[in-house]
């Protein structure tokens, strides 16, 4: 195997991989690379439930297969390497050569046979999305996947399709997070669980523009196009949360405010909580206003947010941090904030009535 490619496609193709690479492996080429030469360059990175892939342009002089070990080792090689075209060659004894500029390096690789046979995508079913949309649903909810691993079910997200509306949910006990939109392709109903971690690089692989990104359903696994890149990954089993009955439908209280404002009043009376200090913060719901209040051994702290409609002084306690995440990932400007009572769950939902997303946030008991 020979090929020449720009060191920038190669980097970027290594460092996407070996997100998916195993740290350390029963199967020892499960540590490497593999990297395929054909028309075009693969580099692929597999820990037998995630897998990443990413197809580059080269000017391949011999065609050919090897795992480069190890990903880690590749990964810093590239970035140290000066930038500009870099040739990489394997022998038929698996003597490896990778040469930029002055620079080279030589180690002995394995043969393609040593590497585990991956899962394989038709996407002739595939429901497609922006990129840009993908990554935001993943961002908007990721928060409350739980990292409980006795609960493992709930370490990832739930993705519902029901004809054209593709659903996401996270759950880890104390919130959820749920978010909505439209997608085109396949519109038979489907419910599969993607863990949280392989969310994270699904994320970050996409890119922020209109070009599509599209999902593909197997019987044990999922994959992500995303351009160049495919991510795929081993489902998680387990019934999940039945989130529509878990959710209240109707409220004795709702007020419309600013999202910008509440998150700000919030930011500010959590000044006094601290990881040692893990006081609630009181939320009274007043006429036209929330007092925000919290008293810790570190200070006190007192804030309000302007808002419209009345919670009649219902006063509920919340973990200040799982409020700010809900304020800080809601996609709207202007929210609509649900109660009805101290001690029955809060929804945030937007202040227009669409059903685009919906962040729940349970209570804490408030000392009196």
């Amino acid at each position: 195997m020979k090929f020449t490619c720009e060191k920038h496609l190669l980097q970027a193709a290594v460092n996407a991989a070996s997100r998916a690479a195993s740290a350390r492996s029963s199967i020892p080429a499960l540590e490497g690379l593999l990297v395929q030469a054909g028309a075009e360059v693969r580099v692929t990175g597999y820990d037998l439930r995630k897998g990443i892939y990413q197809t580059i342009e080269a000017d391949v002089a011999e065609p050919g297969a090897a795992v480069i070990m190890t990903a880690k080792l590749i990964g810093e090689m590239m970035r140290v390497l000066p930038d500009g075209m870099v040739t990489v060659q394997v022998d038929e004894g698996g003597k490896t050569t990778v040469k930029c500029g002055m620079s080279e390096y030589s180690f002995m690789s394995l043969p393609e046979s040593y590497y585990t046979e991956l899962p394989e995508a038709d996407y002739s079913n595939a429901i497609t999305l922006k990129q840009s949309e993908l990554s935001a649903i993943i961002d908007q909810t990721i928060f409350a996947v739980s990292t409980n691993e006795s609960r493992p079910v709930y370490m990832g997200s739930l993705f519902e399709l029901e004809g054209s509306k593709l659903t996401v949910v996270s759950v880890d006990g104390y919130r959820l997070a749920l978010r909505r939109a439209e997608v085109t392709g396949k519109t038979e109903s489907a419910r599969f669980i993607v863990p949280g971690s392989v969310l994270q690089d699904v994320s970050r692989l996409c890119s922020k523009g209109d070009e599509a990104a599209m999902i593909d359903l197997g019987e044990r696994h999922v994959s992500f196009s995303l351009g160049d890149t495919v991510v795929f990954s081993r489902l998680l089993d387990g019934d999940f949360l039945n989130y529509r009955k878990t959710i209240p439908e109707n409220f004795k209280y709702r007020v419309n405010l600013s999202r910008a404002d509440m998150l700000s009043a919030t930011d500010r009376v959590s000044l006094v909580v601290d990881e040692t200090v893990k006081s609630p913060i009181r939320l009274t719901f007043s006429d036209g206003c929330i007092n925000f209040k919290c008293n810790t051994s570190l200070g006190a702290a007192s804030d309000v947010c302007v808002c419209s409609g009345s919670g009649e002084e219902t006063e509920i306690g919340f973990n200040g941090r799982y409020l700010r995440d809900a304020l800080r990932n809601a996609p709207s400007d202007e929210l609509t904030v649900c109660i009805n009572s101290g001690s029955a769950p809060c929804v945030i939902v937007p202040a227009d009535g669409n059903d685009s997303f919906v962040y729940m946030v349970l209570p804490v008991r408030l000392a009196k």
